[in-house]
């Protein structure tokens, strides 16, 4: 199976290593930018790409689950 994203090999969750690591640290932190500005899930992501200390990977992560429609994020397993 191929990523999602750059079409490297995938080994989770329809993405390729990289892109796993940065999806699980979206979703981990999406709790904490909730709590502290009441923030929903897609402005959460748009703030994600506009944020110029945010690293490539997320950006491309956060790009893709706001044009694959994703509404809310996954629960942690």
């Amino acid at each position: 199976m191929k990523c999602v994203i750059c079409n490297r090999e995938a080994d989770k969750e329809d993405y390729c290593e990289l892109h796993a690591k940065a999806y699980e640290s979206i979703v981990e932190k999406h709790d904490v930018w909730k709590r502290a500005l009441e923030i929903s899930w897609k402005e959460y992501l748009s703030e994600i790409i506009k944020n110029s200390l945010t690293g490539e990977w997320a950006k491309e992560v956060a790009e893709y689950l706001i044009k694959s429609g994703e509404e809310q994020s996954v629960t942690k397993s």
